[in-house]
């Protein structure tokens, strides 16, 4: 069992989700994570029923959330507002302006291709460069950069 700590606490946004679960991987967040929460916003997205393991929370702070819809969609606004109050969580957000958003915030963030090499260095995975192309398969966006940076950090 992976120890709780504040790396084991995420937030996810609706990409991790839905890509995770078009390649049958969802498992991988329960293994890799203590706690996953998503905001109310985010399960509506998803659309799909959610694992018992996965918790839904709101963010309390509203302001927070308006100010991110200024530039960001629904989800990854309340993803990156409740990141912001629980602060010893890490959010996944895959969207580049909302990641670069929540770095500028100060907040913990990875991606879900970081999920897949996190899986992999845990060893919860005993290859990750499967599992990544079959995420080339789908139509989610990721460069062929990122794709050879996840394997080399994988160590594959």
């Amino acid at each position: 069992m992976i120890s709780a700590t504040p790396d084991n606490l995420v937030i996810s946004d609706t990409s991790c989700l839905v890509l995770l679960t078009n390649i049958d991987e969802l498992d991988l967040l329960r293994r890799c994570y203590d706690r996953i929460l998503i905001t109310p916003e985010v399960a509506t997205e998803y659309g799909i029923p959610l694992p018992e393991w996965i918790e839904i929370r709101s963010p309390s702070d509203r302001n927070m959330q308006q100010v991110l819809l200024e530039t960001l969609d629904l989800g990854e606004a309340t993803a990156l507002s409740l990141a912001w109050e629980l602060r010893h969580y890490t959010v996944i957000i895959d969207d580049l302006k909302a990641r670069k958003a929540g770095i500028r915030m100060g907040l913990r963030v990875t991606g879900t291709i970081g999920v897949i090499v996190r899986a992999k260095q845990k060893g919860i995975l005993t290859q990750a460069t499967p599992i990544l192309a079959k995420v080339q398969q789908t139509n989610f966006r990721v460069s062929d950069n990122v794709i050879a940076e996840a394997i080399r950090e994988a160590g594959e």
